[in-house]
């Protein structure tokens, strides 16, 4: 499974709470723009598709 941001859900007018959230730090953010997801950091918990307020970050299949 791999985790997928969803540019036309995500508002991307503020700093992503969910920056906080991830315990491994995988996710970043420059600036407003699109939150990315280290891939090498994420451990797949899920808290990050749980709180993102949107649903813009879902799981696909790989």
């Amino acid at each position: 499974m791999a985790l997928v941001i969803d540019s036309n859900l995500c508002p991307q007018n503020h700093r992503c709470p969910l920056i906080n959230i991830c315990p491994t730090g995988a996710i970043t953010q420059t600036e407003f723009g699109l939150p990315v997801i280290d891939r090498s950091k994420c451990i797949q918990c899920g808290k990050c598709v749980r709180k993102c307020g949107m649903a813009a970050i879902y799981t696909v299949a790989d």
